[in-house]
């Protein structure tokens, strides 16, 4: 934990590092139950996007590659640009009781699909580690990005 300095530009700068949480959701019984409007999620993403791609679905996706492993919850957003499928994850943090929050220190991975129409992440040990291709025609591909921090909802 760092201390207050007496330059208030360090401490701007200091703040920007540590970056924010914002609530999203809250887990009940196994239940995702979203605090925050999912219309609102979508906006956020194509903010963050900021290429012209249109989020039209959000989700809180739950990984757990087996029974005796903690679960890892994901934001994503999906959408087109251009005709081509798109689509951002970021892991959430769950707190002790059992809220999720995102962290604009949290990684974001984003998929582009190039002549694929859907692109699935891959996964192992509950971490991004790739792409899939929905469909197995020649030539299709999914290109991954992994950026390591988000501005979804940081302060401006």
């Amino acid at each position: 934990m760092s201390s207050p300095s007496t330059n208030a530009e360090e401490d701007a700068a200091r703040r920007k590092r540590e970056g924010t949480s914002t609530q999203l959701a809250r887990l009940n019984e196994g239940k995702v139950e979203y605090i925050m409007p999912r219309a609102q999620l979508a906006t956020a993403f194509i903010r963050e996007f900021n290429d012209g791609t249109v989020v039209d679905k959000t989700m809180i996706r739950k990984v757990q590659e087996s029974a005796k492993d903690k679960p890892i919850y994901y934001l994503v957003g999906m959408g087109l640009r251009d005709g081509m499928f798109r689509s951002m994850a970021i892991p959430l943090i769950t707190s002790s009781d059992q809220s999720l929050y995102l962290s604009s220190n949290a990684e974001r991975y984003t998929i582009t699909s190039v002549g694929c129409s859907f692109c699935y992440f891959s996964f192992e040990k509950n971490q991004i580690t790739g792409t899939t291709c929905g469909d197995n025609s020649g030539g299709s591909r999914c290109d991954l990005v992994v950026e390591n921090s988000n501005n979804l909802f940081r302060k401006r």
